[in-house]
């Protein structure tokens, strides 16, 4: 991805400056996936999985499924990193190294009592084999750090390297779902760590009064409620249509 507009409005590949946090957290990753691959056994215990966290008492297991990452190959923790290097670096040059770490785990902790929660939520349309399922990687955090940098600067311009199509930050997190979700043709993403990290760091933002575009609770009940009335008003619309329909048929035919 190409930045756009950091420095008089020209075109850079990434921030121009990378924090010190965001270069220590990009080395804690690193380190902790060279550890994972020399002691493997280390996934049973900090992988996120709910029937450990909530009926074995893994309590830990929300905060260290997100310092690690498969090692079946270097796609998953390199595409974490990258788009924290891209997105997490100019805000955290503007929160500051604790706010910016703070907002990082709040947003990756969040996103694993997601994990670990849910399956237990739907547990009747997933089956029971789901509380079984472990869960590892940083992207719910990273999601929430790409969900701040697209309210902080709505209208910079992103470039896709492949596709080449540019687009205004807000558009980030529809396009990295949509994404996620056509690739995902072995099941293996974890679409409800990006919703939690979403889902966190909207709160957070919220409540900072700086959710920008973000819209409140009562807002989105109010567009929830508008889309089910009209909703509504397109069935009855189609019913009556039917049913001039059937009464013109029904005059003509002898």
């Amino acid at each position: 991805m190409h930045g756009r507009g950091y420095q008089g409005g020209g075109a850079s590949f990434g921030p121009p400056v990378t924090p010190n946090i965001i270069k220590q957290l990009l080395i804690a990753n690193l380190a902790i996936f060279v550890l994972s691959m020399m002691v493997p056994s280390i996934f049973a215990l900090g992988a996120a999985t709910p029937v450990l966290f909530w009926e074995h008492g893994f309590l830990w297991q929300p905060l260290t499924y997100m310092w690690l990452h498969s090692t079946q190959g270097i796609w998953h923790i390199a595409m974490n990193c990258f788009v924290l290097w891209m997105f997490g670096s100019p805000l955290a040059l503007v929160w500051g190294a604790k706010r910016f770490l703070r907002f990082y785990l709040l947003c990756g902790v969040g996103a694993g009592f997601f994990i670990v929660t849910m399956p237990y939520l739907f547990m009747a349309s997933q089956g029971a084999e789901a509380l079984r399922i472990p869960t590892v990687g940083a992207s719910g955090a990273v999601y929430g750090v790409v969900l701040a940098y697209s309210l902080t600067w709505p209208d910079r311009t992103i470039m896709l390297i492949f596709p080449p199509v540019a687009f205004r930050a807000i558009w980030i997190i529809p396009i990295m779902f949509f994404m996620t979700l056509i690739g995902d043709r072995s099941g293996t993403v974890s679409h409800v760590a990006h919703l939690g990290g979403v889902v966190v760091a909207w709160f957070y933002l919220r409540r900072q009064g700086q959710g920008g575009v973000l819209p409140s609770l009562n807002q989105l009940k109010f567009r929830l409620n508008r889309w089910r009335m009209r909703r509504r008003l397109r069935a009855v619309r189609r019913e009556e249509s039917s049913g001039r329909r059937r009464d013109h048929d029904d005059r003509t035919i002898h």
